[in-house]
Parts: C-alpha cells; structure tokens; sequence
C-alpha cells in the first residue's frame, strides 16, 4: 500500500506546539494549498488541510514558521476517531507530517508580513546584507574595476589561495 502526501502552501495561523505527558513535542497546524482551476467567478480557491508533526521536527517547524510562512509538506494521511464532550464520535482526517521545506526567505516573508520579526523565541533574524560584488564568497571586498580581489580569510571560500597556482598531481585526481 502507498500512503504519500505532498503539499506547497501558505500557513493559516502560527504553528501551535505542546507537548505531551511523556514530553513529546507535537505541533499542529493549517496549510492552505490553492487549487489548481478557477471557480465560476473565475476566483481560485484553496483548501485548508489539518497537519500535525511530532518530535524535533515539530520543534524546528515552530521555531521557524509562522502565519504566512510558504512551506512545502512531506508526509501521509491519517484518520482517527474519539468521542468528544456531548458523547459524540468525532472524525479527524489530517496529514502527519514527516518532513519539511521552507520554500521563502525570512526576509520575504517578513517583508509580506510588514516588517514584524517573530521567529524563534521572539530573537531577531540576522540581517543578511548582499555584498558589495555579490559574490558571497569574497568577503565584499571588489574593486573599482569590477574585478574580484582575493580574500584569504573567508573559510567558506575553496579557492581563497591568494591568486596562486594549485598544483594538481595525476595521483591527486580521483579518475
């Protein structure tokens, strides 16, 4: 049998996390996923599907996500059943969530938002400011010719060698 979902949507509320009595984290919240056709007034609609995710990946999804946050959902579907206050059997249909992808910047988001900051527990998301030449691994540093000097100190820079030669032996090469 093959039980497998996927959706692309925007989150309708923030997440909400809790925790159990054993002290498992479970978040729930509500993706809404456009259809793919136009009603009769010729307006999109959307459907607003229940989810919920365990463990540490509900911990990172809360810390990271909120209201407006475009997601992407890996996991499967669910039903289940329990009798609520009155006495009456309630049906649950939902996706339990396995995996997932945050398909925009922070920055877009917060510019969609208007500004507000509300990730993680309320700290502030480093700024990330392009750099001069665009290039993120010169350190920001170019000159007025537009040509890239080298920066030695970026160590995410494989090739930051101070404009030297690499001397490549046949033996160094895997093939």
């Amino acid at each position: 049998m093959i039980n497998r979902t996927v959706l692309v949507g925007r989150l309708t509320r923030d997440p909400e996390l809790r925790y159990t009595g054993s002290g498992a984290a479970v978040v729930t919240f509500t993706v809404a996923v456009n259809r793919q056709f136009t009603n009769s007034q010729g307006e999109r609609e959307a459907d607003f599907i229940n989810c919920v995710m365990w463990r540490k990946a509900a911990e990172n999804f809360a810390n990271f996500t909120r209201k407006g946050s475009l997601v992407g959902i890996d996991g499967r579907i669910q039903t289940r059943s329990y009798e609520n206050q009155q006495g009456q059997r309630v049906y649950v249909t939902e996706v339990v969530a396995e995996n997932f992808s945050l398909l925009e910047s922070r920055s877009s988001t917060e510019r969609r938002q208007g500004g507000e900051n509300n990730f993680g527990n309320n700290q502030s998301a480093p700024s990330q400011q392009p750099t001069s030449s665009g290039n993120p691994f010169d350190g920001g540093q170019s000159n007025n010719s537009g040509a890239q000097q080298p920066n030695n100190s970026n160590p995410n820079d494989p090739f930051a060698n101070g404009g030297q030669s690499i001397d490549i032996s046949d033996d160094d090469l895997p093939f």
